[in-house]
């Protein structure tokens, strides 16, 4: 596992702990990706109801609460496949 991927799911689970009730996957360009759901966060690239693709500077700012995820998308720089409404959901929940 990368050293961005380890420090992603550890941020991820400081935020949700509890896990998440939908699936969501994180896909980090050319690092790998990180499963979000009822259990809680791991690094996994199993199906999911959301997928949200970005590279790892991206994804970093939005964990650091330095980008907002709606920022991100609306620039181009955060891609959503799947079902918008848990994105929007998660947004919330990240910022």
């Amino acid at each position: 596992m990368s050293d961005v991927i380890e420090k992603a799911v550890a941020a991820l689970q400081a935020k949700f702990g509890g896990g998440f009730d939908a699936s969501v996957k994180f896909d980090i360009e050319d690092e790998g990706a990180i499963l979000l759901d009822a259990e809680g966060v791991r690094a996994g690239d199993e199906p999911a109801d959301c997928t949200l693709s970005a590279d790892a500077d991206t994804f970093q700012a939005m964990l650091a609460g330095d980008l907002s995820p709606t920022a991100a998308f609306m620039s181009g720089r955060l891609k959503v496949d799947g079902d918008m409404g848990v994105a929007m959901r998660l947004g919330s929940a990240l910022a």
